[in-house]
């Protein structure tokens, strides 16, 4: 058994889960309703705040999506209660960042300023001009507009310039040695 997919998901108070046809699961709650298609061979079983996946039978293909589609609903009964939240920073010398209505601006050391819009139902807050701050419901969304936001100016290793993940360590190169006679 998967140790991932044969455990329950507790459903807060004041989320509702439904299991529409062919396991579209919706999810609603204070944060949004977030609405998912499961793969329709997965058993989702719902008792009273208690949802558990099973599968139908041992063979790999249902091995392998067990513990992927608890994964999913659990995640999704996180986003619609807590949220999920990225924070990028911005390193370098004129690098910072500004918030135009629902667009993301950014000077990167570019000809131009680098816009963004902000995608349905992501936040994006810029508390200092060096930091980024993303955060919604959907992790997979907030997770793909980090990675975008982060993709105009990745890290470098030998200055350490650039837009990184708070959490993230940047492995710093040495630059030139000067040349020997």
């Amino acid at each position: 058994m998967s140790r991932i997919g044969k455990m329950p998901i507790t459903i807060p108070a004041g989320v509702t889960v439904t299991i529409g046809a062919n396991n579209e699961v919706t999810v609603k709650g204070p944060k949004g309703e977030l609405v998912q298609k499961l793969p329709a061979d997965m058993i989702l079983d719902l008792n009273g705040d208690v949802l558990e996946v099973k599968r139908p039978s041992e063979i790999k293909e249902h091995k392998s999506m067990h513990g992927l589609t608890r994964t999913l609903i659990a995640n999704m009964v996180v986003g619609v209660t807590e949220g999920f939240k990225k924070e990028l920073q911005i390193n370098g010398v004129g690098y910072r960042a500004a918030k135009q209505g629902n667009k993301l601006v950014m000077n990167l050391g570019y000809s131009h300023q680098v816009e963004m819009e902000d995608p349905e139902g992501i936040t994006v807050e810029v508390p200092q001009p060096n930091q980024i701050i993303i955060s919604g419901a959907d992790k997979q969304k907030v997770g793909q507009f980090a990675a975008n936001v982060r993709e105009k100016r990745p890290p470098e290793p030998y200055k350490g310039k650039g837009i990184k993940y708070i959490d993230e360590h940047i492995r710093r190169k040495e630059g030139k040695a000067g040349s020997k006679k």
